[in-house]
């Protein structure tokens, strides 16, 4: 059996965890469990009032990373700008790989998941569904944006607006 890789985060420091975007680890702690110690980080995700704890040992296995590059941030917003890619698919197809993208904590497949299901005032209203995942999506983008800037998400959410209604200008 190999051991997994092992990250070295820290206390404090802002990570993304896939399914729940952005959190905050607050401590490394040690658990017995079933008879095995193992090393845990403690994260917590403010906005959702929830805990997380991850073996040290597979946060890379689960896919949890340090927040994006700068770079990655205007590679995102450069996503945004593009021209909406809808496939003609059936939605029920569309909305599993629009969650698919949000839960994989790839930034940029996130921002094309904001893209593709963003409507302007004169286009026809979103279904309950459709704005259930636009809404995850931009919430994710958002918080991402926001702790990367050092900014709050009010800030972050006026600056990935901007950029969405410019393209529609």
């Amino acid at each position: 059996m190999t051991k997994s890789k092992k990250l070295d985060f820290r206390p404090n420091e802002y990570v993304v965890y896939p399914a729940h975007g952005v959190g905050q680890i607050i401590s490394i702690e040690e658990q017995e469990v079933a008879g095995f110690a193992l090393e845990l980080f403690v994260i917590t995700f403010e906005k959702d009032k929830m805990t997380l704890r991850v073996p040290t040992n597979k946060a890379v296995e689960v896919g949890m990373r340090s927040l994006s590059s700068p770079d990655v941030i205007e590679q995102a917003m450069k996503t945004l700008r593009g021209k909406a890619k809808v496939k003609r698919a059936m939605w029920s197809r569309r909305a599993q790989e629009y969650e698919q993208k949000i839960n994989s904590g790839d930034l940029i497949a996130i921002a094309e998941v904001v893209r593709d299901l963003h409507r302007t005032d004169d286009q026809r209203e979103q279904s309950y569904s459709e704005r259930q995942l636009y809404e995850a999506a931009l919430e994710r983008l958002t918080r991402e944006v926001a702790a990367v800037s050092g900014n709050d998400e009010v800030v972050a959410a006026k600056k990935v607006d901007d950029v969405l209604t410019s393209r529609a200008a």
